[in-house]
């Protein structure tokens, strides 16, 4: 009798045993615990810890509640201005009721992955190019939109979508490639022209002060000299004034002033008082013309200054 009981005993502890192995769950921090008791959704959904269900009858679905990352593959559309484009995204998104996600949706991942890839080609086809590539927070708000309204329906609702990439094609490269250069070439153009009319209003008040003190323009040259030999040269290029050209110029008329006119006094000195003898030369009509009636400089240059008044 007493090996009976024993037997008996040992062999519900058995079955008890099993029956506590089989029932006994433990669910995460982050997952939350949803009964289905005979193909129906019990009223709670069980939360974080120990928990225990009826084997055979009952069915535990854990569901993560954290918050998943999902890239969406490179989806290709044609923008409203018709360019051929190639963007791929990721999604942020999480369950926020797990009975739902369970029953309504047969696997939300999949789910939002296809209404993320149906929303990013339509984003394409609504949108411009540029803003493709400069407004994307715009679009991203755009997507979240699209994506979370009927998200939450299926108990998951979307936290953020990023744009990662927009490919281009070569074509199109090339083109926005020779656009910025085209760009920057005309604000170079524009930095330089008005560099050149500053430089040149300088230019000509330096010009204006130099004029008032001609030998500021011997220094000039005598710093430009430095300058230029400081570089260690075997040539040395020295600028050549074209005010010493001026005042050369108008030495030689004065010089050829000054020399007509001895040459006049010379032949008025010479020329006897009488009329001239028979075979006697005349003097030259250039010089009776050059030296004037009176012995006086021509009238052409009666107006150049003095040698000792030139700069």
């Amino acid at each position: 009798m007493v090996e009976e009981l024993v037997t008996a005993g040992v062999a519900l502890a058995s079955v008890g045993a099993v029956y506590f192995v089989a029932a006994a769950r433990v669910i995460k921090q982050y997952e939350r615990g949803v009964v289905l008791r005979l193909g129906r959704l019990a009223s709670d959904v069980r939360g974080p810890g120990f928990t225990m269900i009826v084997p055979g009858i009952d069915r535990l679905r854990k569901v993560n509640m954290q918050i998943v990352t999902m890239p969406v593959p490179a989806q290709e559309g044609i923008t409203r201005d018709n360019v051929t484009v190639r963007v791929d995204a990721v999604v942020y998104f999480k369950v926020v009721d797990a009975a739902d996600a369970v029953v309504r949706v047969e696997d939300y991942r999949f789910a939002v992955s296809q209404m993320a890839q149906t929303s990013l080609r339509s984003i394409i086809g609504k949108s411009e190019l540029d803003d493709l590539l400069s407004n994307r927070e715009k679009l991203n708000q755009g997507l979240e939109l699209m994506m979370d309204s009927p998200a939450i329906g299926w108990g998951v609702t979307v936290d953020r979508v990023e744009i990662k990439d927009v490919s281009l094609p070569e074509t199109m490269k090339r083109s926005m490639a020779r656009q910025a250069e085209a760009t920057r070439d005309r604000r170079a153009r524009v930095i330089n022209a008005d560099a050149e009319l500053q430089a040149s209003k300088k230019l000509a008040e330096a010009a204006g002060a130099m004029s008032d003190q001609p030998a500021a323009l011997q220094l000039r040259l005598l710093q430009t000299v430095v300058a230029v030999a400081a570089e260690k040269n075997s040539t040395l290029v020295l600028p050549f004034p074209v005010e010493l050209l001026r005042f050369l110029e108008r030495s030689g008329l004065q010089a050829q002033a000054q020399t007509a006119a001895a040459e006049a006094e010379r032949g008025a000195g010479e020329r006897p008082a009488g009329p001239a003898a028979p075979g006697t030369p005349r003097p030259a009509a250039g010089a009776g013309a050059a030296a004037g009636t009176d012995g006086a400089p021509p009238p052409e240059l009666e107006d150049l200054p003095e040698a000792e008044d030139l700069p």
